[in-house]
């Protein structure tokens, strides 16, 4: 399956480039990528990146699929699907637990798509899987102007996991940084701020 990092986003919160951040020697987005490359049933991984960001993004050494649509994560995911099967995150996630994405890409099979849901019906669409077949949804979605992934991921007949059944080590790989203050919050997980790239 195809490991894809979508890194589209404007970093407002953040306050600049926040894939770009260096933390703990490399960019945050690095990160992402590294985690997601190691596990063992992700065939290839690939950055979604807007017109603006796909040149600096090249650098790292990855594909990276240009998003021309930027409508937000639906785009980046319809650029995706393109390619085939996805297991898809945010750039920003750098504590993805590759056991966990393991794990959803065997539940997945055969799914149009595999979200982790919270009790609370709260999903995690940018880390989950979803089949090509998903890319037909999501065009007519598109079409409409209906760019609501959550929505679109709604409308199928998803699979999915129940977050509180799974193991709580795994939660942390949902963790992402929105502002620079998150950083402090992924010390100890081996990874500490170093600055600005």
């Amino acid at each position: 399956m195809l490991g894809v990092v979508l890194a589209g986003g404007r970093s407002r919160r953040f306050g600049g480039d926040k894939l770009l951040f260096r933390v703990d020697g490399k960019p945050l987005i690095l990160h992402t990528l590294e985690r997601l490359q190691s596990a063992s049933l992700i065939d290839e991984v690939v950055v979604v990146a807007s017109p603006d960001n796909a040149g600096k993004l090249r650098a790292l050494g990855f594909e990276v699929m240009v998003d021309e649509l930027t409508i937000g994560p639906m785009g980046g995911l319809y650029t995706a699907l393109g390619s085939g099967d996805a297991f898809v995150v945010a750039g920003d996630m750098p504590l993805i637990v590759p056991e966990f994405v393991d794990y959803i890409v065997r539940i997945a099979c055969g799914k149009i798509a595999c979200v982790p849901r919270w009790s609370n019906g709260y999903l995690e669409p940018l880390h989950a899987a979803y089949s090509n077949a998903f890319r037909s949804v999501l065009e007519e979605r598109i079409k409409l102007g209906n760019y609501s992934l959550n929505e679109a991921i709604r409308s199928v007949d998803a699979c999915y996991l129940r977050i509180e059944e799974l193991p709580e080590r795994w939660r942390v790989s949902f963790f992402n940084i929105n502002r620079r203050s998150d950083l402090q919050k992924i010390r100890g997980n081996s990874i500490c701020n170093s600055g600005p790239l």
